[in-house]
């Protein structure tokens, strides 16, 4: 089976892709392309997974770049591929052509940014709690301080959990509401009426409110098995461990 890669033309003319689970080696649970370092998948099976979407990136397998993925507002600025152990960090940029940056989402946000003109890019990982912490803002900052424009700068938030399979708890809602009383917005009634979080909406708010140009691609992690991995939906059905989707983008 090929690769399915949802591309956003905002994103044009760098090459990019969320990449869906189609296309992979890993078998099982993992069923697809896992390219989760950090899962229990097979390691020489993930490394073939990640080759692949090496290849249709046009990079070598050591210049995608992927992180330890940690819930945290840090960021990660590249000028060469990384070497050793991970770093401890949710969001990438670099102004140096030939890296591929990558994401790694199961429900959270994959965010990919890029102001062409200025040739700087950058990749972040934005779940509820980073989105909250800051990670979007900072990896705008982070462009910014390589040389990027606010106002030329685009991003593109990739499969991610949708408001409809997203039920949280009161206290997250009532956090949310400390933060920003017109947060409420984001929350709708449940079956039972517990709230339903809308991730990608608060994602593009987040954005917007910082001047940067985004949109979502609609694409629901948790009610396409098919195509997308999901924390969530793992959970419910009692498995064992889940597969990770990448998300990249290169110069």
């Amino acid at each position: 089976m090929t690769l399915e890669i949802i591309t956003a033309d905002t994103l044009a003319p760098l090459r990019h892709g969320f990449f869906t689970r189609r296309g992979g080696a890993s078998s099982g649970v993992f069923f697809g392309l896992n390219c989760g370092p950090g899962s229990s998948d097979q390691s020489e099976i993930v490394a073939i997974n990640r080759a692949r979407v090496a290849e249709a990136m046009a990079v070598a397998p050591e210049a995608l770049a992927t992180l330890h993925q940690t819930h945290s507002a840090d960021v990660v600025t590249l000028d060469t591929p990384l070497s050793g152990d991970r770093p401890r960090a949710d969001a990438l940029v670099t102004a140096t052509p030939g890296l591929a940056l990558g994401v790694l989402t199961a429900d959270c946000q994959p965010v990919l940014f890029a102001d062409a003109q200025a040739g700087v890019i950058g990749a972040a990982h934005a779940g509820w709690r980073g989105a909250r912490d800051g990670v979007l803002e900072a990896t705008v900052e982070a462009m910014l301080a390589l040389g990027a424009r606010r106002e030329a700068i685009r991003a593109v938030i990739g499969p991610s959990i949708s408001q409809r399979a997203y039920e949280v708890g009161e206290e997250f809602m009532e956090d949310f509401l400390a933060d920003d009383p017109t947060n409420a917005r984001f929350f709708a009634g449940g079956p039972g009426g517990r709230p339903h979080f809308d991730l990608p909406a608060y994602g593009l708010h987040r954005l917007r409110e910082a001047g940067i140009d985004a949109e979502w691609t609609r694409h629901c992690t948790y009610s396409d098995p098919d195509r997308f991995y999901s924390y969530r939906r793992a959970t419910h059905a009692r498995e064992a461990d889940y597969g990770r989707l990448i998300s990249t983008i290169r110069l």
